[in-house]
């Protein structure tokens, strides 16, 4: 290795992530994702029973904005992520959560756990 060469950080570029999967996109695909998500979150509500149908989520409002005049992308994210996690409904028996869709599969073959 030669010296005096200092190895250079290869940042990450940011990433935003969804309100309503929680996957992360990049700053531009963001806007293409998001509609489409919400499309496909309508679609797989309608199918569900009545009693696993969820009030459509609301996109989080964070206006923090930083001294530079940016937005503030990590309190942004945690505001998502958070909206994202509260989509999962909760297992009567076990006590995991899951998307409705995904928690019907799982309902299948989670048992209670025996007393030993």
């Amino acid at each position: 290795m030669c010296e005096g060469l200092v190895p250079t950080m290869i940042r990450r570029p940011p990433t935003i992530v969804c309100y309503i999967c929680g996957r992360e996109y990049g700053t531009k695909s963001i806007a293409i994702h998001e509609p489409q998500c919400l499309k496909k979150w309508h679609n797989e509500n309608k199918l569900l029973p009545k009693e696993l149908r969820r009030p459509e989520p609301k996109k989080p409002e964070v206006r923090t904005i930083t001294a530079k005049g940016f937005y503030d992308l990590d309190a942004l994210n945690k505001a998502a992520w958070t909206s994202a996690q509260s989509q999962l409904v909760p297992c009567d028996i076990c006590g995991r959560t899951f998307l409705p869709d995904r928690l019907m599969v799982h309902q299948r073959s989670c048992k209670p756990k025996v007393a030993k």
